[in-house]
């Protein structure tokens, strides 16, 4: 009866302990959201150049991403904490001069 308690209460710890790291999320493991992400490097390349003889691709189904016309995003710093939501980007309109 004793060795069963001592099963028993091993399950139970060992059943806690990873219960309280599925909980942790391993939060620590994934870096901060401040660390520069490899997407934040992509450059725009020049359009391909086709040798003289070679015929040109059909691009008319190209895919077109056009220019952002956005305002710069928030100043964040290292102790910030990390956004679980993108902030509004949406500015307010400059209320209309006052006519004399």
């Amino acid at each position: 009866m004793l060795h069963r308690a001592q099963v028993l209460r091993s399950v139970v710890a060992a059943l806690t302990i990873t219960a309280g790291l599925g909980l942790a999320g391993c939060h620590s493991l994934r870096g901060s959201c401040h660390d520069p992400k490899p997407y934040m490097k992509a450059q725009s390349v020049p359009p391909l150049q086709i040798p003289a003889g070679l015929d040109t691709p059909d691009t008319a189904n190209a895919l077109h991403i056009p220019r952002l016309n956005e305002p710069e995003l928030p100043p964040r710093h290292g102790k910030d904490p990390c956004l679980d939501q993108p902030p509004d980007f949406r500015t307010p309109k400059p209320a209309p001069a006052p006519q004399a």
